[in-house]
């Protein structure tokens, strides 16, 4: 069984690879995804300049209230939808996806999913 020390330094290290190889751009701006046992986040973030433009996770106070458990499925689904929405917004709609050394499963896969249903191509 691994512990939680020996999990975060693994997740960080995958993390550290892909961030070599996917970098955003104004014109592709990267859709960066963080999950904890309680939460979600997402960012979209344009490395160039070292901004963030757009930015949604379930620790806002609306989301919040909504959801139980903000951890789960259905909050990342959620996340995913706004997240898209408010790139749409903000006039973008073609982005990198960084998993974040996540696993693309589960929640992670969800969340990309609804932002494709929401518009952004990836």
């Amino acid at each position: 069984m691994i512990n939680k020390k020996n999990k975060k330094k693994s997740v960080a290290k995958k993390h550290r690879r892909i961030r070599v190889k996917i970098s955003g751009t104004a014109e592709r701006p990267r859709l960066s995804v963080h999950k904890s046992n309680k939460h979600i986040y997402a960012q979209i973030i344009d490395d160039t300049k070292g901004i963030t433009l757009v930015s949604a996770g379930t620790v806002e106070i609306d989301l919040k209230s909504q959801y139980q458990n903000c951890g789960n499925i259905d909050a990342a689904k959620k996340i995913g939808k706004l997240i898209a929405e408010r790139s749409k917004n903000a006039g973008i709609e073609r982005i990198v996806f960084d998993r974040g050394g996540f696993i693309y499963h589960g929640k992670i896969a969800a969340l990309a999913d609804a932002a494709r249903e929401g518009g952004l191509v990836f």
